[in-house]
């Protein structure tokens, strides 16, 4: 009943955007994003990362409207590990002070798993499918500081992985902190719970960004660190550096 009421809302706003998108309004269409190179992909529930080098890149792509669809891809560099999910998000409120964004997303994970046939065994990838539902309120104290939760609920449609997850993160943002003429610097920390199936876990996560305004490039620091787990594949201490290219740019439709 769950997965089934979670593929109908991806369905409806699926829907909502292909409408919105078809919109003849002359608003431009918006495309930003970061794509970054880093020394350890991790997921978006950072609890579990690849351990190797990866690729990843996270965009949007709307109309100035409240409609976006949000791509979001982590692989390794061979390809074999990683996950790429696209996530239709539309902002129930968006005010000043106050914003409560939802989305959904379908998604696939994809992961080393040995296979023997004959008596030989090699790894083969493996493509896990999950479709998820968010919500997304925050709190904007000024431009500065602000605070926010993040809900994720996910389901697994195969029965050799995760069935049902969720994650609850408490989330404060500290930005736009001048480092001398050009640099700025904004950092998050966050607290978090996770459960999948019948395992669970508190965490504290967060980032440090170091951006330019004179560049499109800037240096992430993430980093997750165990409170109380059971969860079978965590790390009590695991985080990684990301090299990223900044990207907005936008494009009105031809007629």
């Amino acid at each position: 009943m769950k997965k089934c009421l979670s593929f109908l809302f991806v369905l409806s706003l699926f829907i909502n955007v292909i409408s919105y998108a078809q919109d003849s309004t002359s608003k431009p269409y918006v495309v930003a994003g970061n794509i970054g190179i880093t020394n350890n992909g991790i997921s978006i529930i950072p609890t579990f990362s690849l351990q190797e080098p990866a690729f990843n890149y996270t965009g949007t792509l709307s109309r100035g409207g409240k409609f976006s669809i949000d791509p979001d891809v982590r692989l390794t560099f061979d390809g074999r590990k990683g996950g790429a999910m696209i996530w239709l998000r539309y902002k129930l409120v968006d005010s000043k002070k106050f914003n409560f964004r939802v989305g959904a997303h379908p998604a696939f994970n994809f992961a080393l798993k040995s296979v023997t046939e004959n008596g030989k065994t090699w790894n083969i990838t493996q493509a896990r499918r999950f479709i998820a539902t968010e919500l997304a309120p925050s709190y904007t104290i000024n431009n500065h500081i602000s605070f926010g939760a993040y809900y994720l609920h996910g389901n697994g449609l195969q029965t050799d992985g995760p069935i049902s997850t969720h994650f609850v993160n408490f989330i404060s943002s500290f930005s736009g902190i001048k480092l001398g003429a050009t640099h700025l610097l904004s950092f998050s920390p966050q607290v978090y719970y996770l459960q999948i199936d019948k395992e669970d876990g508190f965490y504290l996560t967060g980032n440090v960004v170091l951006t330019s305004k004179k560049s499109p490039i800037a240096l992430m620091y993430l980093y997750n660190k165990e409170i109380r787990t059971n969860i079978t594949g965590s790390k009590n201490l695991d985080w990684n550096l990301t090299l990223m290219y900044n990207f907005n740019k936008s494009f009105k439709q031809i007629k």
